[in-house]
């Protein structure tokens, strides 16, 4: 790997030429990431270290969608892309009378993809907290509002918008797991050969902090966001770069805006890590609960 900003690869429209960066999600999220990644010069290893799984109370999320499809809301809020292959998977009908809330951006690219529509995306703040300011703003009168969550989020969301006066129903849409990362991942990350981590979320910043324990001095560890900066700061997380947006872009641009870490001569001397094969993932709806991979096939319309 060559750093010098002077090397013919490193030219303007590869930045990030030198940066082996770790992403920490696979499925289409983790390869659009990885894409990014390397139409910017850098060589991504993609890693997941977390998974999603069915909630442990399939009967409860069972009847709140029942009656999503039966009109019983006046909105349903989206926090994740994860909601969305929920929401797909159990073939969720979302009627005309209830309106849309998503999070973010990259959430309601998701919904659409899909065939749902979205009726709302916070201006400026993509975090459950600006979701519920703006909501209250556009409705001053008490709504029937269904929260679809992960089962570790914490309630802001709902909490706003009771405080508000509105009506809410709050149900777990999935679970986040922990994924090991290979052993060749572990020794990369450990020796320095992995020179950026992205952390995009809370619970990704649990899984590097657990997995890898004595991160060199030299990596730069990225936050998504000052969200899911704070919380990697309450794990005891180092976070040397926040992206200014909550997004995946704003924090490879900001990546892209600072000097590849140098390597030394240990980490330089390992071999390449190569990408882990990743799929989407989707929810079964049978009673086992399997988590499998599917085509890329969401068109679908509602």
């Amino acid at each position: 790997m060559n750093t010098d900003p002077t090397h013919p690869d490193r030219r303007p429209g590869k930045p990030m030429t030198g940066w082996r960066v770790l992403v920490p999600r696979g499925g289409p999220w983790g390869d659009g990431v990885a894409a990014t990644l390397r139409s910017q010069g850098a060589v991504p290893v993609i890693a997941p270290l977390i998974n999603f799984a069915p909630t442990d109370d399939s009967a409860t999320l069972e009847r709140a969608l029942a009656d999503l499809a039966a009109g019983e809301f006046d909105w349903v809020t989206v926090t994740s892309a994860t909601t969305v292959d929920v929401l797909y998977a159990y073939d969720a009908k979302i009627p005309e009378g209830t309106k849309v809330a998503a999070v973010g951006e990259t959430t309601a690219a998701a919904l659409t993809a899909v065939g749902y529509r979205v009726d709302l995306v916070p201006d400026s703040d993509n975090s459950a907290a600006g979701m519920a300011r703006q909501m209250n703003e556009l409705e001053p009168q008490p709504r029937r509002i269904l929260t679809l969550r992960s089962e570790i989020a914490k309630p802001v969301l709902t909490n706003m918008l009771m405080e508000a006066g509105h009506d809410v129903r709050s149900v777990v849409a999935y679970r986040t797991v922990g994924v090991p990362a290979k052993d060749n991942v572990v020794r990369d990350v450990l020796s320095g050969r992995i020179n950026a981590i992205l952390v995009t979320s809370g619970s990704v910043a649990e899984q590097v902090r657990e997995q890898f324990p004595d991160i060199p001095d030299a990596t730069i560890i990225a936050a998504i966001g000052p969200r899911t900066a704070h919380d990697a700061d309450l794990l005891g997380l180092p976070i040397h770069v926040i992206a200014p947006e909550q997004t995946i872009d704003s924090l490879i641009r900001a990546l892209a805006d600072i000097p590849v870490p140098p390597l030394s001569p240990e980490a330089a001397a390992i071999p390449e890590t190569g990408p882990v094969a990743t799929g989407a993932i989707r929810i079964d709806r049978t009673p086992t609960g399997v988590i499998h991979t599917v085509s890329e096939d969401r068109g679908r319309s509602r």
